[in-house]
């Protein structure tokens, strides 16, 4: 047992489904705690320690300051002692904004913008030359050297290519004291009145002095207070003209191009800020992207003619305006409305699309009068695009957007940045192509950047050099080798996210601090595990306490002490089961013990499927870093797709290979990567696809409602004789629908309550207590339960309940079977895992008649699982590809790749380096791969 100064001890722990449970925590060591899902691991780790330890540092804040935040419920827990300031890091913290990528997370574009901002060389966009600045003094000594002997004026820029008469300002030129003027590179006196054509794009100076340069008078007091009076009206920008030869030579304060005489400010960090107004691509305002409306979209069959809907923004013809334009601009181009659309020509098509005013006469010969019209036609793009950029109803932006592309910005191609900040280079590369640049590469680029630096520069950079390369060799430690800083964080697993928040913090340096992570390992391979785990121990190493909820064997192993929580899931965990060294806890009769000690095993079958002979056949495909690839997946097997983080299997399976099903089978309107053709859809009918996103965003929505079998149970309490009586029909029992529900929380059992800067806050209903109900609804029963008792039934419980009703029966068993026995039906969908949701999509589809022909795509279905749930989960999937049905697994796990009939390996390492399918086949004959990281470590399982 350990010391009590040295632990966090946590007594009387009763949250969700703990048991009472007293529990004994050493500081300063790698803890895992470890049990199967739903056993009550987040419930002692997050909504016990952690959520004690938010609560005392907001306790610590002023009375005014917690008036804005309110108080945090205390756990419930009767003593929680030795607690260090706690930090979680999760797996749904990261940004969803399109603004937040992983340069800005792990702040090292912040670095970069400080390093652009003083170390860097400016160069001109127009010319390509360095640009350059000179103070007042330098400029003189340049004029005196360059002009000796000669004869110049000295002229104050004051418009630069701009249109106007500008009398106003040659009257305010005259009476400041000047009295000519170069307008176009033609000297002019001032006169009353004075003003040029207005239409024409001009250059206007102020003729400051005209004097003869001597270089023997080193103190000429006319060219200095001349060139201070030029700097002062021409913003700090001056021009000598050579009277001889009408040459211009610019000299600038600021940055400028000596031949072009272009400027751009002195540079700051904000210059190079994507989101500051400074530095922000103006077209797209920082984001990269764009959405513009395609034509092909707004005629998807030319052969229709517009009387029939060619245009499927408007559809058929109708009696409205723009169906009357259309009319004119057919009689203007002598078309019919009942013309196939691609007949239209070519002109008609430029007006309908982009619009415009056109007046045009028509002679009626029968009549003998000239009738005049008038087009005034937005266009159908034109329209479409203002409605998308500039009309403030949702509504009508979603109808827009289904008529227009993502693309990349054509002014800024994606950077991001005004074309000014991308002309300041260090080593010759700017700031938006390191920001391209995978981390790998990255580091090597500023191993060499000190050599290649100017003495001044490298001793203003040096400090950001070393942060920067700090924090990347934290990204190396953490495996996220192939990440590049403008990888939007909307894009980012929520393992990967958590383990650029893991690398951050690991920069951070704090001490005496108590981490709390949520299975880091997701998304990992195996062969940058050992780096994650050196991390942590790391981070461990330098006087923190670090406690991870985790599954992973290896994790397990390296764990200085092990928490197991069960001895199942639900109701029928929360309790200790086993606690110690990873040694002392294989001693224990546990199911954590058995699987670690290979009492039990996932075992391997004696013979792989052979399929239905048919194949997919995807070829082409190019999509971020795919190069190139063909992929050939055989029909009716369980089939696993394999690689290091990054390596390209995402890119392959989800936004390549299920876009283009999708769109197939259900007119699924995503846009795929890209690739050249697919073969094989015939022998396919549909396409499912079981991700970890949340199965719905509030918490209204649960496992009940989206798994269709709240309906059934609605149905089933209607027909009560009670109801029946006072007429209550099903939707009296939703909480979605007025009259049965509380109408004080709206049916969703919580109030909202808004927090502004913070997250919002969701608090019990003081009307019906969070049932969600009102009394008259609660009154019926079945079974001596009403609809809030079933709502708060463990699926395990309903399955009993609701044994003898064979509809609502199949749906909860199907979600029992793939492992969710323990949650409740009406749990909000906020609290469920990324895993628990896959599994109650799985069960959805599961609960579904299946045709045998149908294609599952599966996303490292094992988040969150214990190995005894990951058995269960394969008995569930081996069911379906036993009737005929393909299953596609992305996947880490070694006790899933080992079981499956196929394997796709891609790889060989992540991002640049990836990208190509290296082996396919068995896992007997992966293993013979020497290229392959995948079959390194599957060898160990299979022998």
């Amino acid at each position: 047992m350990v010391k009590n100064e040295d632990c966090i001890e946590v007594l009387g722990a009763r949250v969700h489904n703990l048991k009472d449970i007293d529990v004994t925590i050493p500081r300063e060591q790698l803890v895992v705690i470890t049990g199967l899902s739903g056993s009550g691991k987040s419930s002692l780790a997050f909504d016990t320690i952690y959520a004690e330890g938010q609560r005392r540092y907001i306790e610590t804040f002023s009375a005014y300051a917690r008036q804005f935040l309110g108080s945090l419920e205390r756990p419930d827990v009767d003593k929680i002692e030795g607690l260090s300031p706690v930090i979680a890091i999760e797996q749904k913290t990261t940004s969803r904004s399109p603004r937040s990528t992983v340069g800005t997370i792990t702040e090292i574009y912040d670095f970069l913008r400080l390093l652009f901002a003083r170390a860097s060389d400016a160069y001109s966009y127009n010319t390509g030359k360095k640009m350059v600045s000179y103070s007042d003094e330098q400029i003189k000594e340049l004029i005196l050297k360059e002009f000796d002997g000669k004869k110049i004026t000295v002229l104050a820029p004051v418009v630069r290519s701009r249109k106007g008469h500008y009398r106003e300002l040659f009257e305010q030129i005259g009476k400041q004291g000047f009295v000519k003027v170069r307008v176009d590179g033609e000297l002019l006196d001032i006169v009353k009145g004075m003003k040029i054509d207005r239409y024409k794009t001009h250059d206007i100076e102020t003729v400051i002095d005209r004097l003869k340069v001597d270089a023997s008078n080193t103190e000429d007091k006319r060219l200095k207070e001349s060139i201070i009076t030029a700097m002062y009206h021409g913003n700090d920008v001056l021009m000598i003209l050579d009277n001889e030869t009408d040459k211009v030579r610019f000299f600038s304060r600021s940055l400028m191009c000596p031949k072009s005489g272009i400027s751009y400010p002195n540079p700051e960090p904000n210059n190079f800020s994507f989101n500051s107004p400074k530095g922000m691509c103006p077209m797209c305002k920082g984001i990269g992207q764009l959405y513009r409306v395609n034509l092909d979209k707004i005629v998807p069959d030319d052969s229709l003619s517009i009387k029939n809907g060619a245009l499927a923004p408007h559809g058929p013809q109708k009696n409205n305006w723009v169906f009357k334009q259309l009319e004119l601009i057919a009689e203007r181009y002598k078309f019919k409305l009942t013309d196939p659309f691609k007949k239209i020509p070519e002109e008609a098509k430029e007006l309908i699309f982009h619009g415009g005013d056109e007046r045009f006469e028509v002679n009626s010969k029968t009549l003998g009068i000239t009738r005049k019209y008038k087009i005034d036609f937005e266009g159908v793009a034109t329209f479409l695009q203002n409605t998308f950029e500039a009309n403030e109803s949702k509504s009508l932006q979603r109808w827009a957007k289904e008529y227009m592309d993502k693309i990349k910005c054509p002014d800024c191609e994606g950077s991001r940045l005004r074309k000014e900040s991308l002309y300041f280079k260090v080593n010759d590369k700017n700031i938006a192509q390191l920001a391209q640049m995978d981390v790998i590469e990255l580091s090597q680029w500023f191993e060499d950047l000190e050599k290649e630096l100017s003495e001044t520069q490298l001793k203003i950079a040096s400090e950001i050099i070393k942060e920067v390369k700090t924090r990347l060799r934290f990204l190396v430690d953490v495996g996220l080798t192939y990440l590049a800083l403008d990888r939007s964080s909307k894009s980012l697993s929520g393992g990967e996210a958590q383990r650029i928040r893991l690398a951050t913090q690991i920069g951070s340096q704090l001490v005496g601090v108590l981490y709390i992570l949520d299975e880091p390992s997701i998304g990992l391979h195996q062969r940058d595990n050992e780096k994650l785990i050196q991390s942590l121990i790391s981070l461990k190493e330098i006087g923190n306490s670090v406690i991870v909820v985790e599954h992973d064997k290896d994790m397990i192993e390296r764990a200085d002490y092990v928490i197991d929580i069960g001895p199942a899931a639900g109701k029928h965990g929360g309790k200790i089961v086993s606690a110690g060294k990873p040694k002392e806890i294989l001693k224990h009769n546990t199911l954590t013990a058995d699987y670690l000690s290979g009492v039990r095993e996932i075992e391997v079958p004696n013979k792989r499927r052979e399929g239905n002979g048919n194949t997919l056949k995807l070829t082409g495909a190019t999509g971020n870093n795919l190069k190139n690839v063909t992929l050939e997946i055989p029909l009716g097997k369980m089939v696993g797709v394999t690689g290091v983080s990054g390596s390209g299997k995402s890119t392959l399976i989800n936004e390549t290979l299920y876009p283009i099903l999708n769109a197939h089978f259900f007119n699924g309107v995503k846009k795929p990567m890209p690739y050249k053709k697919i073969e094989g859809l015939e022998h396919l009918d549909k396409v499912i696809d079981i991700n970890q996103s949340p199965i719905g965003r509030t918490p209204r929505s649960n496992p009940a409602t989206y798994t269709g079998v709240f309906s059934e149970i609605r149905s089933l309490f209607a027909k009560i004789p009670e109801a029946m009586i006072r007429g209550y029909k099903p939707g009296r029992f939703s909480f979605n629908v007025a009259g049965g529900r509380c109408e004080t929380c709206k049916g969703g059992g919580l109030r909202t309550i808004e927090m502004n800067f913070l997250p919002d806050v969701y608090v019990e209903c003081e009307t019906c207590q969070g049932k969600r109900f009102n009394r008259e609804t609660l009154e019926i029963r079945y079974k001596g339960k009403s609809i809030h008792d079933v709502l708060e039934m463990t699926i395990e419980d309903a399955c009993n309940f609701f044994e003898n009703i064979p509809k609502i029966y199949r749906k909860l068993k199907t979600i029992k079977d793939v492992g969710l026995g323990y949650i409740t039906l009406g749990q909000q969908s906020t609290t469920l895992s990324g895993g628990e949701a896959q599994r109650i999509k799985l069960a959805t589809e599961l609960s579904k008649r299946d045709t045998g022909n149908t294609f599952y795509i599966l996303d490292e279905p094992t988040t969150g699982l214990h190995f005894e749930d990951i058995r269960v989960l394969l008995i569930v999937l081996n069911k379906l590809v036993n009737k005929g049905n393909t299953v596609v697994i992305i996947e880490h796990n070694l006790d899933v790749i080992k079981v499956v009939d196929h394997i796709i390996d891609i790889g060989p390492e992540g991002g640049k380096k990836g990208g190509k399918i290296l082996v396919t086949g068995t896992p007997e004959e992966i293993i013979k791969n020497k290229k392959s990281y995948t079959a390194r470590f599957l060898k160990k399982e299979l022998h």
